[in-house]
């Protein structure tokens, strides 16, 4: 079975797959004539600022960025960088900011169509995502369910059992608390969020994914701060790397361009999601005027995840020195363990910062993939399921600690690929009505900017 998921799992990421997703999000990006870099500035200000609280929706814009941030600013932002670094060098990182430069553009493109084609379901609250804009807008119920399966599937594997078994381990490590209890708080503390629906969902985001992004951030700054003079042969590193065939450290792991392309562009993906189909189902929640605003916001979320969270994690390591370090059986460090060296290193008692926002990052991503999973439930069963989803998503919370993930992380990359491969097509053959929306939108921007200009 490990060998089965392994090679579909290489076949889906290594294949097609990541072609599909960077072609789509260059066409985007040409299209609407890089829309994301002419409105970023726009877009961080909407994000933090506009409240349409008298708009349609459940939660407010902030919210909803809160939670797409809570479930893409995860584990993979820490962990994932590292293992990016040794397996690609530091040229990866040049390939994850490309990757997440036209990702902000597909990223975009999901939301206003989710704000677009969302509808209100039979209690009144916001249903929207790919499955309902692949089958409103194209009409194809069978590929928006073989969607909605994939992500309820996801939800289980990467969005709980993975982050709930991170959790348990930064917490045995650093504190020596068997996996036991660490299991049982997290699925009462996640029962505390999810039973009150999207609404305490939004609420609680709001306030832990701020916290717990200045947390990590601030740690980072500060060690860059100290090591202000090594920051620009950093970056050079990392340039110099992504067209050459030495690995980061003379030849450390072979890394060569080809591997470093590889691993950017992955992680790339896996960290910020642009493609995936999970984030839209966040962003048709949000009370908004109209579908380019939440687009643009949502868009951001990538920015934050891609080019300050892993930017940072990358840096630290890169400016500490620790890269090549081994453990106490001359093993490489790699994954968390390497980013809690390079704080310990700078910071007295510094890998606490990444124990604990490894625990804050895996809980909040766990939150967010609850209702991704819960909205793509119920658009296959409806809400009589509900109850027993969030019952069960609060068990596996409790049982992922104490279970060998091996198997699991393989399930995740491919219900991951196979939640991609329907959004993208749905994503293709509505492009028209994208940039439709687009153009609208961007002059409704314009008529705005002469509203506020002085006569």
């Amino acid at each position: 079975m490990k060998e089965f998921l392994v090679k579909a799992d290489f076949f889906l990421w290594n294949g097609f797959l990541i072609y599909l997703l960077l072609g789509i999000g260059i066409y985007f990006t040409v299209r609407l004539r890089g829309a994301q870099f002419r409105y970023l500035p726009y877009a961080l200000k909407l994000a933090f600022s506009r409240s349409d609280s008298n708009a349609e929706g459940d939660i407010s814009q902030f919210q909803s960025l809160m939670t797409a941030l809570a479930a893409t600013i995860g584990i993979g932002s820490i962990a994932g960088m590292a293992t990016a670094l040794m397996a690609g060098g530091f040229g990866a990182i040049f390939w994850m900011w490309v990757v997440a430069a036209i990702g902000m553009a597909t990223k975009y493109a999901e939301a206003i169509l989710a704000v677009k084609y969302r509808k209100l379901d039979e209690t009144g609250k916001m249903s929207g995502g790919p499955m309902h804009y692949i089958e409103r807008g194209l009409g194809w119920k069978g590929l928006a369910k073989g969607f909605a399966v994939c992500c309820t599937l996801s939800a289980f594997a990467g969005g709980n059992l993975t982050q709930s078994h991170s959790i348990a381990s930064a917490m045995h490590e650093m504190f020596e608390i068997p996996p036991l209890w660490t299991g049982a708080a997290v699925s009462l503390l996640t029962a505390a969020v999810i039973l009150g629906g999207i609404k305490s969902l939004g609420k609680v985001n709001a306030v832990l994914v701020p916290v717990m992004a200045v947390f990590y951030i601030a740690g980072g700054v500060i060690i860059l701060a100290m090591h202000l003079d090594r920051i620009p042969s950093s970056f050079l590193l990392i340039f110099q790397n992504a067209f050459t065939s030495q690995a980061a450290i003379g030849g450390f792991l072979g890394a060569g361009m080809m591997s470093a392309i590889q691993m950017g562009i992955v992680r790339g993906i896996s960290s910020n999601e642009a493609g995936l189909g999970s984030a839209p189902i966040a962003a048709a929640a949000a009370k908004t005027d109209v579908p380019g605003r939440q687009a643009l916001i949502s868009m951001t979320g990538v920015f934050l995840s891609s080019f300050v969270v892993c930017t940072i994690t990358v840096l630290v390591i890169c400016v500490t020195g620790v890269f090549g370090s081994v453990d106490a059986a001359g093993v490489p460090l790699n994954g968390a363990p390497l980013v809690m060296r390079a704080f310990e290193s700078t910071i007295p008692s510094g890998s606490w910062i990444v124990a604990v926002g490894i625990v804050l990052f895996g809980y909040s991503t766990l939150l967010g993939w609850s209702y991704y999973g819960e909205k793509s439930l119920e658009y296959l069963f409806g809400k009589r399921v509900l109850l027993l989803y969030r019952l069960l998503f609060i068990a596996v919370a409790f049982v992922g600690p104490l279970l060998s993930l091996d198997v699991v992380w393989a399930l995740v990359d491919i219900m991951n690929g196979l939640m991609a491969l329907p959004n993208l097509i749905g994503l293709l053959f509505l492009s028209p009505v994208i940039f439709r929306e687009s153009r609208d939108f961007f002059l409704l921007l314009d008529r705005e900017k002469e509203l506020v200009l002085p006569s």
